[in-house]
């Protein structure tokens, strides 16, 4: 039987207030012909988000990527593998394994990211957007994740490279 996790039961209640949210959402679509994605309004809620409720969040959730980015980084450095970013991109023997790492460091802070849009979202402008929640909670995180994890494995590997040639000296 499978036990009850809380990464589950996260990304369960996450499930639940999207779908919940979709209707509203395609009812707005219909009445305004405004997908709301990338437009003007969109925009301007970004901002309004940044000074609203759950302004914090924008602060906390990239600082948190960038220390699980940076730990992994530094124990791909360990492991031999090359710098995140680039391995993704040109090294396709590394490429599941890295976004394997990658989906069971960010998971839980990616379902808390797209959950915290959307209660500020509600708190703001008492109305929520789910695409704007999907876009932007795993923004904030995959971004500073990202390069923080590909930076941190770049350093620690030129330290290691360095501390090695002066060793053979």
């Amino acid at each position: 039987m499978a036990s009850i996790t809380r990464s589950s039961i996260l990304g369960t209640l996450v499930v639940v207030i999207l779908v919940a949210t979709i209707p509203g959402a395609i009812r707005r679509i219909i009445q305004t012909g405004d997908l709301y994605l990338f437009t003007r309004q969109f925009f301007e809620d970004i901002f309004a988000r940044l000074s609203g409720a759950g302004r914090f969040r924008f602060l906390l959730q990239p600082t948190v990527a960038i220390l699980l980015g940076s730990r992994d980084g530094l124990k791909d450095a360990r492991m031999g593998l090359p710098p995140y970013l680039w391995a993704l991109a040109f090294h396709g023997e590394h490429r599941r394994e890295l976004l394997r790492s990658t989906f069971a460091s960010v998971r839980e802070l990616v379902a808390v990211g797209i959950l915290l849009d959307i209660v500020s979202q509600f708190l703001i402008f008492r109305e929520i957007h789910p695409g704007a929640a999907i876009l932007l909670g795993p923004l904030l995180i995959g971004v500073p994740y990202a390069l923080s994890r590909a930076f941190s494995g770049l350093i620690t590997r030129n330290k290691s490279v360095r501390a090695s040639s002066r060793n053979l000296r």
